[in-house]
């Protein structure tokens, strides 16, 4: 099998000294640092957060452990689109990109499309072992889940329209981790001889990729639906108030 991007699997032993040095995904980091100064970004703690966090999913062990793991790549995943892009979309006030690029239900669709589309075992085998096509799919991934974020967390979006989306969000994610947690077969040929050496079979390690997308993939999805519903339900307070002090 051709070299793994993220370089060869680790042992339980040498998992904790597989740090990368990464220059792409270092200036990525610097990328993004200059445009969000230079778009007006503000919050820096949150996005501190985020960036801080980015850089530990390329540099840090957990990019050596997606060598080994499927489930460590499901964890990359996860915590690349539904933790990183969110951060990133918070510290970011400007005007969301719904209202000049796509709907949101589109966007939905897109980053849907996008996370199935690396996950179809064929495809997903050729991108751990090609540099452009590994960035592509992790440019992907994050820039629509920023997408998403940025329109799901604009406050002028319509509160049904928004709660439908993070729904469905969960709904597809859900399905594709019971697909992998069901499925009888191991599906990723990379990590049939890597998975072993952790406890797990090729198929245990299928299944917990499975259950990480199928249920904590979901919670910043739920928190956000919960926030925006508390939102919902606390303007018409608001508005009672206003209307009782300038009537």
């Amino acid at each position: 099998m051709d070299q793994v991007y993220c370089g060869p699997p680790p042992t339980p032993q040498t998992l904790a000294w597989a740090w990368q040095y990464d220059p792409v995904a270092i200036g990525l980091c610097i990328v993004l640092v200059a445009l969000h100064f230079r778009t007006g970004g503000d919050r820096p703690a949150v996005f501190s957060l985020g960036i801080g966090l980015l850089a530990l999913l390329f540099l840090s062990p957990l990019c050596a452990l997606t060598s080994a793991l499927f489930a460590g790549r499901a964890l990359h995943h996860v915590l690349l689109i539904a933790i990183v892009a969110a951060l990133l979309a918070m510290a970011y006030r400007g005007p969301g990109p719904a209202r000049t690029l796509l709907p949101l239900g589109w966007i939905a669709v897109l980053q849907a499309g996008i996370l199935w589309f690396w996950h179809v075992p064929a495809v997903y085998e050729r991108a751990i072992v090609s540099a452009p096509l590994y960035w592509l799919m992790q440019l992907s991934l994050l820039g629509s889940g920023y997408l998403l974020w940025r329109a799901v967390l604009d406050r002028r979006q319509p509160t049904g329209t928004v709660l439908f989306v993070l729904l469905g969000t969960i709904v597809q994610m859900g399905m594709l981790g019971a697909l992998l947690v069901f499925a009888g077969t191991p599906l990723y040929a990379p990590h049939l001889a890597t998975t072993q050496v952790f406890g797990m079979s090729p198929l245990d390690d299928q299944q917990l990729a499975g259950l990480i997308m199928w249920v904590p993939a979901a919670l910043p999805y739920l928190a956000a639906a919960l926030y925006r519903v508390s939102l919902s339900l606390a303007e018409p307070a608001a508005t009672r108030r206003a209307g009782a002090w300038f009537g």
